[in-house]
């Protein structure tokens, strides 16, 4: 049976009285360790790794047309493998083989196709055989304790919208699309690794209403604080850190799309167009004469721009 990340402990409705409390219990068991998130800030090896193992998970998805939530969860499986396990520096075999091996286990959960082939060639550099993938996948399920199905912020999305008590039932869907949007978005960041998935995708909520629903968010914000499975401390401050990132990535699109606006035709024409892009880009984040301002709306109640 595929593996749906929504719904990780059963195959039933993720609403059942019984089945909240034990998502919220057990969550902890399916995030990296303390240790980990302390080597990722002190250890500029971890971070590389981590970096260039996601890098080759992402280029898996477009070369092999993955459904999103296989690197999704192959991320999951290697940030909790890596969390539990020392990787030996000076290896780089070792990462090639961690991210195929990943990447088989989350196709194996979620009943897609998967060729060892598509990831071993002469550009790959590093070629392995059956068995020593079967080995390091072993390895894998020993670290993570044999639970495949992870439990992440997709889990939680379903419970907490429920609990928005939304007036327009027809808005749900569009806050779920945009909130898995900044879900899967979430995951890139080291910062969102020491927060449970669960106030991960409370505030990956909040975020969309904020956008999608702004004048009931404050009702949202209200509803889901006062959740009894919810830590406020840990909200208010995951919820300012998704939105920098939703933030950053708004500026850094419209930056882009500035600089594209005009195609040089020299190279005095280059010189000059770099130099209206770079005053044009420093007035617009401090003036807000051509970017558009943004009212960010933090969880306490107060607006910045």
């Amino acid at each position: 049976m595929e593996f749906d990340l929504e719904n990780s402990l059963t195959s039933l409705e993720e609403h059942q009285s019984d089945t909240v409390p034990n998502l919220f219990a057990s969550e902890s068991d399916h995030m990296p360790s303390r240790n980990f998130l302390h080597c990722l800030k002190t250890s500029g090896f971890y971070v590389s790794f981590r970096q260039e193992a996601i890098s080759l998970i992402l280029q898996a998805q477009y070369s092999c047309n993955y459904d999103a939530f296989v690197p999704y969860l192959a991320v999951n499986y290697m940030d909790r493998f890596i969390s539990k396990q020392e990787i030996p520096q000076g290896k780089p075999w070792i990462l090639r083989l961690l991210v195929i091996s990943c990447l088989s286990l989350a196709a194996k959960m979620k009943n897609a196709h998967f060729s060892v082939s598509d990831f071993q060639g002469e550009e790959a550099g590093f070629i392995f055989d059956t068995q020593t993938i079967n080995r390091m996948e072993l390895l894998i399920l020993d670290a993570l304790n044999w639970r495949m199905r992870s439990i992440t912020p997709f889990s939680f999305v379903h419970f907490f919208i429920s609990v928005l008590e939304l007036k327009d039932p027809s808005s749900s869907q569009p806050l779920k699309d945009r909130a898995t949007e900044i879900i899967f978005k979430a995951q890139n960041e080291i910062k969102f690794l020491e927060f449970k998935p669960s106030i991960v995708a409370a505030s990956a909520l909040l975020v969309a209403s904020n956008e999608l629903l702004p004048l009931q968010f404050p009702l949202f914000k209200c509803s889901i604080s006062s959740c009894a499975f919810v830590n406020k401390e840990k909200l208010l401050s995951c919820f300012n850190a998704v939105q920098e990132m939703v933030e950053m990535e708004w500026y850094e699109s419209m930056l882009d799309t500035m600089s594209c606006t005009r195609t040089p035709l020299s190279v005095l024409d280059r010189q000059c167009t770099k130099s209206e892009s770079e005053t044009t880009s420093t007035t617009s984040i401090t003036n807000g004469s051509t970017v558009p301002e943004i009212k960010r709306r933090r969880l306490n109640g107060h607006s910045s721009k």
